[in-house]
């Protein structure tokens, strides 16, 4: 048999969702039975096709169902080659790198689950009972670069494996994906979930003056009256706003690096000298923060007079 991308598929899609039978001995009426069962229209036509690219026989599909077809040759050669396809029996076999994002992608259009929480928790994930299997899927995806996290449920009887981390949930959309129209589609929803901690600045001169008055709109924070702020995760980012404001309106900065309470370290720009805030006031980057204090001054001069 020509173990190539169609083959491999085809041995996930049965692991995950599908059965290589026969009838029980003490039954009179033979049968040798291969198939596919799933809802999903796409993965069962992907199915049959490869199917019939592999054997040369068409399964019969029956949509939102199943995709089958009885045939003992077909049947001993499956057995023969790969052993049993039974739920705590499969196993994945020993292939190039190259063929594990096409056993993988299948496995997982069956078996796995898309999750989101906005901002909080993006993660791919998915059960079996077989502790052997989810064992071997770990080593592959580590292949491909990609960590995971397994965890025991229901008293041992389900093994659940997650994918985890903006790093990891990138690299499998990069390297293995979904087949599967709604997972591909969450997929991406959680990709376009993570904010991107990288500010982009515009090149042009003239969209970059514009651009600045709504982005330091949003990103300063005014401390007493005395001296504005600016903070990000990203020491880059910072250091490129500072390479801004100083070649465009001469404005001097510092920057420096502060840890949280949870010990995490972020960065943060500081203009603490009146002067050069008074340069972004000029330009119409920032308000003028020390109009109420000049007002309230004034007042207290003639309150005293």
């Amino acid at each position: 048999m020509n173990f190539d991308k169609n083959l491999t598929s085809i041995h996930a899609y049965i692991c995950a969702d599908g059965y290589v039978i026969k009838n029980p001995k003490n039954q009179k009426h033979k049968y040798y039975k291969i198939g596919f069962r799933n809802k999903n229209p796409v993965l069962l036509k992907d199915f049959q096709n490869k199917f019939e690219k592999v054997f040369g026989s068409k399964p019969r599909l029956i949509k939102g169902q199943r995709c089958e077809i009885g045939s003992k040759k077909i049947y001993e050669l499956l057995t023969k080659e790969f052993g049993s396809f039974y739920s705590k029996e499969w196993r994945i076999l020993e292939m190039d790198n190259d063929l594990l994002p096409f056993w993988l992608r299948s496995f997982f259009d069956c078996e796995s689950w898309v999750y989101i929480q906005s901002h909080k928790n993006r993660q791919i994930g998915l059960d079996s009972v077989n502790e052997s299997g989810i064992n071997q899927i770990r080593r592959c995806l580590m292949k491909l670069g990609i960590k995971t996290k397994k965890q025991i449920k229901k008293e041992g009887r389900i093994f659940r494996l997650l994918i985890l981390g903006k790093e990891n949930i990138f690299r499998f959309k990069d390297k293995i994906g979904f087949l599967h129209p709604e997972k591909s589609q969450k997929l991406n929803e959680a990709i376009k979930d993570y904010v991107d901690y990288f500010w982009n600045f515009p090149t042009d001169k003239e969209k970059l003056n514009g651009f600045l008055r709504k982005f330091l709109k949003k990103k300063v924070r005014i401390r007493r009256k005395r001296f504005i702020r600016i903070i990000s995760k990203e020491k880059e980012n910072l250091d490129r706003l500072a390479q801004i404001l100083k070649t465009m309106y001469f404005v001097d900065s510092l920057i420096y690096e502060r840890i949280n309470g949870l010990r995490n370290i972020y960065y943060e720009l500081n203009i603490n000298k009146r002067g050069e805030i008074n340069k972004l006031i000029k330009n119409k980057l920032i308000k003028d923060i020390f109009k109420n204090v000049q007002r309230k001054t004034q007042k207290d001069r003639q309150f005293n007079l």
